[in-house]
């Protein structure tokens, strides 16, 4: 991941949580999942004011030279209150937005003189260094399978970017995430649908038989679940969330309805050609 990548990344789950009521500042407390071998969103989140960061992964990547170039040119980015890059430099990153200014109504110029101080960015550098530490403001963790690797209600807003996909135990996710949020912590993720490259078409991966697949998949620790959006809709709301954002992007299916494996024959015809979501939602108390 490029800096500014990472930058185009968190400032859009920023601006849409912020646009969708969920908050009026940068979250103080935030959890990544599936960073995979950068946490420059992260540190774009710690750039605009969060004190904690988690980054949680099926599995540990080595990262710090790489981050650690990544937070100076994340520094840069932020403290020329560089414009969001939009769509014309980073296609495939969803939502768009209505505007791609910087965001001075959520990062005034008084925030970002604390955000960015000599001392917090050299707070954040040893962070990375010695994450370990009981005064790094930076946790990660892998394997991240268990809802206790966090404290309950410790987090203000959990969010990822094309990773929701690749977990196999999708309930657990949403419930773990539910347990980890603060009363009125959001969730915020991109999740796409496509087959990455593993079929012909873009949505050929639901042609394909359970024991193909397994084949397929081999010994990995994570390829696609392969579930579509409506069962992450399901699981979201039976989790105890309530759903504020649900952009959808829809591609024409080129699988007929006939071609689907057995667990997909039920299948709508929405879900069929849903290539995309963008999905916010709130913790509600249950009931």
């Amino acid at each position: 991941m490029t800096a500014r990548y990472c930058y185009a990344v968190w400032l859009r789950h920023l601006v849409m949580a912020s646009k969708n009521g969920l908050l009026a500042a940068s979250p103080k407390i935030v959890g990544e999942l599936g960073p995979g071998d950068s946490i420059g969103i992260g540190l774009a989140a710690l750039l605009s004011g969060a004190d904690m960061y988690y980054g949680m992964d099926v599995v540990r990547h080595a990262f710090l030279r790489k981050n650690i170039k990544l937070l100076d040119e994340l520094v840069d980015l932020f403290a020329r209150r560089e414009s969001i890059p939009d769509e014309r430099e980073f296609v495939n990153i969803r939502p768009y937005l209505d505007s791609y200014k910087f965001p001075y109504q959520l990062l005034t110029d008084e925030l970002l003189a604390s955000h960015l101080s000599e001392g917090r960015i050299k707070q954040i550098r040893n962070s990375l260094e010695n994450c370990n530490s009981t005064m790094s403001m930076i946790r990660y963790a892998a394997p991240w399978y268990s809802a206790n690797l966090l404290e309950k209600e410790s987090v203000d807003m959990i969010y990822s970017q094309a990773v929701l996909e690749h977990v196999d135990d999708l309930r657990g996710a949403y419930q773990a995430m539910y347990l980890w949020l603060k009363p009125k912590g959001c969730i915020s993720h991109t999740i796409d649908f496509k087959c990455h490259e593993l079929a012909d078409s873009w949505n050929g991966h639901w042609a394909f038989s359970d024991f193909t697949w397994r084949l397929m998949r081999g010994r990995r620790a994570y390829l696609l679940n392969r579930e579509p959006h409506s069962t992450h809709i399901k699981l979201v709301r039976e989790a105890g969330f309530e759903i504020v954002c649900d952009e959808k992007i829809e591609m024409p299916s080129k699988l007929r309805h006939e071609q689907l494996a057995a667990p997909f024959k039920n299948m709508s015809a929405e879900d069929m050609v849903i290539s995309d979501a963008f999905v916010q939602a709130v913790k509600r108390p249950l009931q």
